[in-house]
């Protein structure tokens, strides 16, 4: 199938206007700019992954990174090829994640942790239900969880809800959590 670009019949273009693309086999090509820091990290064979209008998402890998930055912006366009594109359609907005790798890590929601004096501290419950202040060292975000590389054990109880309001040595009442 090929779709058109709106030129008209003896229009003339700027050298580099894209007229018209091709779409082959029901294939789509999801182009994603990405400012220079993080298009380095970025190699064909990367998967991506796009949430569709329908909720359900869509994956596909990188087939080529640019090899030039825009001058003005400073990004650079990652192509991906998404072979089953399910509800996604040429000239579609798309908002997606490429998965540069995976490894365990322990999170919690970043809700818990609290910043004051320019360091980062969270709430460990321990006996009688007196919670300890502790520091901790964040990594990376994702949507509302932060990965805590230090400060805090895979088995301690943190508390989430209200940290703000704490001072170490405080007694709390603990609560199940909801089931939102």
């Amino acid at each position: 199938m090929v779709s058109q670009r709106a030129v008209q019949p003896g229009q003339v273009v700027a050298a580099g206007t894209e007229l018209l693309s091709v779409i082959r086999d029901g294939r789509l090509e999801w182009r994603a700019e990405l400012p220079e820091a993080e298009l380095i990290l970025v190699t064909p064979g990367v998967k991506a992954r796009l949430p569709g209008p329908d909720g359900v998402a869509v994956e596909g890998s990188v087939r080529a990174v640019s090899p030039a930055l825009d001058p003005q912006s400073r990004t650079g366009t990652v192509y991906v090829d998404l072979p089953a594109p399910g509800a996604l359609r040429a000239g579609m907005y798309a908002q997606g994640d490429l998965v540069l790798g995976d490894r365990p890590a322990r999170t919690l929601p970043d809700q818990a942790v609290v910043e004051r004096d320019g360091y980062r501290y969270v709430f460990v419950l321990g006996e009688s239900d007196v919670v300890a202040q502790r520091r901790v060292t964040l990594g990376a975000r994702q949507q509302s969880l932060v990965e805590i590389l230090e400060g805090v054990e895979a088995d301690e109880r943190v508390v989430v809800e209200g940290a703000g309001f704490l001072s170490d040595g405080d007694r709390v009442r603990v609560v199940a959590a909801s089931a939102d």
